[in-house]
């Protein structure tokens, strides 16, 4: 039984982005905004009795509603970064947030395109001159948005520099130590954040497109027309980010690239990977799960020391079996 401390060999299981809490805080001055601006819309649509403004005012509560969602998910993961219950940590946390997203999303397009299509079937009189104004409002709110919501660093410009600490092996098994490697990496909660905004903005475009060829050029049938346009779009980003999410939850191997590197810089001389499962934990953090198969089995340091610098790699377990057919025949 071990009665010095286990200090040495333990480490941190967070593995939030790097830019988490910039893009938490700036994911709720959006949430803020857009609230901000439906109770100012709803109340002023009420007070002025303009059913088109408080209209708006319940499309924007929709807005706010959603990106709640990826503001309480950087919150959450941040809150519960070291409950032991979650093994690998909370860095899924946006990527279930923007999952969800995603499929509302997706359903806000659809009853777009439902009601673009019964317009287009079934016209309806329409106030230009009233919906231009709420129309422009709308897209300043969103202009300001996706400016807040702009991440500009570049995620490939930098590499991860892993930092291990030490390994501790007992029959084969080792922790690879853990390597600090948030920078870089997508925030997939962000992106979501990000295309809401983005999906907003479009429709605002559209509409006062639509709405202008309608007021003074008569053709009213270009308002339902930009609404089916707008529906496509926003459910071709819809199931981009859908398909990007699920496949982070469902632990699908992030980078074939990264998966090539791993084997080139273990299989050297006797060396052979027999199994490997390679994940992502969170933004700019990837687990991997490798077995070996060696003619000479050497301690985990060695094999953690050819890993050293693979970008992202922040949690390694190594299990070394000794080649069975090399030792008969030695």
């Amino acid at each position: 039984m071990h009665t010095h401390s286990l200090e040495p060999w333990a480490h941190s299981h967070v593995f939030l982005g790097d830019r988490h809490d910039r893009h938490a805080r700036r994911t709720w001055a959006v949430v803020a905004l857009a609230a901000v601006t439906m109770v100012a819309e709803i109340a002023g649509g009420t007070w002025l009795g303009s059913m088109a403004l408080v209209a708006d005012g319940w499309h924007m509560s929709t807005h706010a509603a959603a990106l709640g969602i990826a503001a309480l998910a950087y919150h959450f993961a941040r809150r519960h970064a070291d409950d032991p219950r979650f093994s690998f940590g909370t860095g899924k946390f946006g990527d279930l947030a923007a999952f969800a997203s995603a499929l509302l999303l997706g359903l806000i397009a659809l009853l777009i395109g439902a009601e673009s299509l019964d317009r287009l079937l079934h016209p309806v009189a329409i106030g230009f001159g009233q919906a231009i104004p709420i129309a422009v409002l709308g897209l300043a709110v969103n202009l300001a948005s996706v400016w807040l919501l702009h991440d500009d660093h570049d995620d490939h410009g930098h590499d991860d520099h892993a930092h291990h600490h030490g390994g501790h092996a007992h029959g084969g098994h080792a922790h690879a130590g853990h390597a600090h490697g948030g920078h870089g990496g997508h925030d997939t909660n962000f992106r979501a954040a990000y295309v809401h905004v983005l999906a907003d903005t479009l429709t605002s475009v559209l509409a006062i497109a639509a709405l202008l060829g309608g007021r003074y050029l008569g053709l009213a049938w270009l308002d339902p027309a930009m609404g089916l346009v707008g529906t496509a779009v926003i459910l071709a980003w819809s199931w981009s980010l859908l398909r990007t999410a699920a496949l982070v939850l469902l632990d699908a191997r992030p980078s074939p690239a990264a998966t090539r590197e791993i084997r080139e810089r273990l299989e050297i001389g006797g060396d052979r990977v027999s199994d490997l499962h390679l994940w992502q934990l969170g933004p700019g953090h990837r687990a991997a799960v490798i077995a070996l198969v060696s003619d000479d089995p050497q301690p985990p340091a060695h094999y953690k020391a050819r890993l050293a610098g693979v970008r992202g790699l922040s949690h390694v377990t190594v299990e070394v079996q000794p080649c069975v057919g090399h030792a008969a025949a030695a």
